[in-house]
């Protein structure tokens, strides 16, 4: 038999230089792709969703839902592997949100989708012109960074069309961005006020008077004007784009004399949505939400929207500012952070037990240096995979650092007793390696099996744990490829050192506080069992108490899917009496903001009147987002989000909400259901 068959570890041992290029490589490796990999909160989690957008101008929500979204509700039926159907319906708008299986190819499920959507378009109002709109949608694409944009001496459609035209385009190529959704936008519209008994004395219908400012308000080709010599195209510009340019509109004759528009009515500058209105503290603005490109760095991309921001705010027109309100980066990696020192301590903390118990700081060393390495290794086959930096993977490498120095510590402990009984370090080296090689082999893969059934585990639970799993598993057979091969490598080339007496246990030759600890400890254990054998009826009676009470508390212990986290910001959607004028919904809905800015755990309040947080519309909702100081400073003030929370509904519901609802957004958003829609994608 080969020397390769009969010990796994011999070509690494007889090849010092080969084993040390391969694990320089890997090191290197490992550490280009700790710095590639993208940090996140949770691992990308999404069921395959397709969102439908149609619009009316105009219609009613009533309108919306029976004539617009019920045929579509109903030809979605048919689709195979849909899940859910979500509805929302506004003032001239329908937004539903398809959410299908996990197993559904998304881009079929696009296309059934959109076949649906074009057999109900038969049903739909004469007046709808425009198609609905069908897209892709990956709910956990939420915003990572709010940004709000007021102006106090500015028009607000002046600078929403500032906004989407310019600031939206140049956040949008910032590497790593997705999409940059404005919230509470104010597009310009003109508003014509019409006189109906002006109507009536000149004999006018609104349908004339609407095809007559169609007709005249249009901006089409107006054809060639052909010479000998060359020929010239016709641009006569037809369209009207502000109030003045309407007011002087001729829009019908009587008896051979023109009527203009200022004669029935007048024109106004406006907005198209005039019942919604958005507030940051107490300043009118609007919200600029960046999402960020799938398996890109959070952080990364907030640090480069933070660093473009100075030339963002010096670009911008009149008095207007823009701040930040709102950075989920900053929470992201206050988490990694914790994780990661988390990890570097339990790393020294196993590497302070093995050296008590081997008490020679040089075996220590060859034990422990298995845990970089194998943590960096790991880096560089979840840079291959795709994987991210994000609670559960390091989760997973933490939980795994004391599987790491098993397989380690077993190869050490058996070619130190080779040694001991008086071999070369080459010698104990390769019989050591050979006697147990097998076993931390199999030790290896029996140990990362225990973790294959979250690899192949289907469902939501399984795209959510499957980093997790693999994570874990990679650093365990990383482990084992470290200890059959470096591990014995440096242990063959390890000069004699002398008898191991100073904190040593197992092998020390003279007693010492450890070794007379342990035996002090051992002692206890040799009476504890003897009383326990003799009182072996009383035992098995505390055994069965014991499973009893686990499983009574595990029945009254509060049960969810993630643990709530505090992220810095509170949600709020509230509800008015039905009835409400716009006028009464926007005083209530500031003097409550104006309360909670009072909170001295507040910084920033955005305030939105007319809606939801659905993302539709309303005459009587309301929605906010509050931004709390950090952790550190709301714990010397003693607030508590869930207590904040709480507060903030007794403080609204007595100022006159109906209905007001707080949470803090989750960590993770899974499904239709996410922070996106609370940020007016509709």
């Amino acid at each position: 038999m080969s020397a390769l068959g009969q010990n796994l570890a011999a070509p690494f041992i007889q090849r010092p230089v080969m084993t040390t290029v391969l694990f320089f490589a890997l090191i290197i490796f490992g550490v280009f792709a700790w710095r590639a990999l993208p940090v996140a909160m949770l691992p990308d989690v999404s069921f395959p969703t397709v969102t439908v957008t149609a619009s009316l101008p105009g219609a009613s929500a009533e309108l919306m839902a029976s004539a617009v979204a019920s045929p579509m509700e109903q030809a979605f039926s048919g689709i195979t592997g849909l899940l859910s159907v979500n509805s929302v319906n506004s003032t001239g708008t329908t937004r539903i949100t398809l959410q299908f299986d996990l197993n559904r190819n998304i881009n079929a499920a696009t296309q059934d989708t959109q076949a649906a959507v074009t057999q109900a378009a038969r049903f739909f109002p004469s007046t709808m012109t425009q198609q609905p709109i069908v897209r892709q949608q990956n709910p956990t694409d939420s915003p990572i960074v709010f940004i709000g944009l007021s102006a106090p001496n500015m028009p607000l459609y002046q600078l929403d069309a500032f906004a989407e035209q310019q600031l939206a385009v140049k956040l949008q190529s910032i590497p790593g961005v997705s999409e940059v959704r404005v919230f509470g936008g104010q597009t310009y519209a003109v508003r014509l006020l019409l006189n109906p008994y002006a109507l009536q004395a000149r004999n006018l219908s609104l349908a004339t008077l609407m095809t007559s400012i169609n007709s005249s308000n249009a901006n089409l080709p107006q054809g060639t004007l052909q010479s000998p010599s060359r020929a010239y195209t016709l641009n006569v510009d037809g369209q009207l784009t502000n109030a003045k340019a309407f007011s002087n509109l001729i829009v019908a004759y009587n008896n051979g004399a023109p009527i203009e528009l200022n004669q029935i009515g007048k024109a106004q500058d406006g907005v198209q949505q005039d019942t919604r209105a958005t507030w940051i503290n107490n300043d009118r603005g609007i919200i600029l939400a960046i999402v960020r490109q799938p398996d890109s760095n959070t952080v990364s991309i907030a640090k480069a929207i933070r660093d473009a921001l100075p030339a963002l705010n010096a670009s911008l027109p009149g008095s207007a500012q823009m701040r930040i309100i709102y950075d989920k980066s900053t929470y992201v990696q206050e988490a990694v952070d914790e994780v990661e020192f988390t990890l570097i301590l339990a790393s020294l903390l196993v590497a302070a037990v093995i050296w008590l118990f081997l008490g020679e700081w040089r075996q220590t060393l060859v034990a422990v240096i298995s845990i970089p390495i194998s943590i960096l290794g790991t880096f560089a086959v979840m840079h291959l995979f795709g994987y991210s930096l994000n609670i559960l993977t390091l989760l997973a490498l933490t939980l795994a650092v004391g599987f790491v120095v098993d397989d380690a510590v077993v190869m050490l402990e058996n070619i130190a007793r080779h040694r001991e009984m008086g071999k070369s370090p080459m010698q104990a080296a390769l019989m050591g390696s050979r006697e147990i090689g097998f076993t931390i082999l199999s030790m290896t893969l029996s140990l990362a099996a225990v973790f294959l059934p979250l690899i192949l585990m289907g469902g939501l639970l399984g795209r959510l744990f499957l980093e997790f799993g693999a994570t874990i598993g990679i650093v365990i057979l990383m482990s084992g490829v470290v200890a059959l091969s470096l591990t014995p490598m440096m242990l063959a080339r390890l000069r004699e050192a002398k008898p191991r007496t100073v904190g040593g246990i197992a092998l020390a030759h003279k007693p010492n506080l450890m070794s007379r600890l342990l035996t002090t400890i051992t002692q206890g254990y040799v009476r504890s069992l003897r009383v326990a054998l003799r009182f072996r009826w009383l035992v098995l009676l505390l055994a069965l108490g014991s499973l009893g009470g686990a499983v009574f508390f595990f029945n009254h212990l509060e049960k969810a899917f993630i643990p709530n986290s505090d992220t810095g910001m509170v949600m709020g959607m509230l509800s008015y009496p039905e009835g409400i004028s716009f006028e009464q919904l926007k005083a209530q809905q500031q003097l409550i903001s104006k309360a909670i800015q009072k909170n001295p755990a507040v910084l920033t309040v955005m305030s939105n009147a007319g809606q939801g947080g659905a993302g539709g519309g309303g005459s009587n909702v309301g929605f906010m987002m509050i931004q709390l100081k950090p952790a550190s400073e709301r714990a010397k003030l003693g607030t508590v989000v869930q207590e904040f929370r709480n507060s903030m509904r007794k403080m609204s519901r007595e100022l006159g909400s109906t209905r007001a609802f707080f949470m803090a957004p989750p960590a993770i958003q899974i499904g239709a259901f996410l922070l996106g829609k609370y940020l007016g994608q509709a």
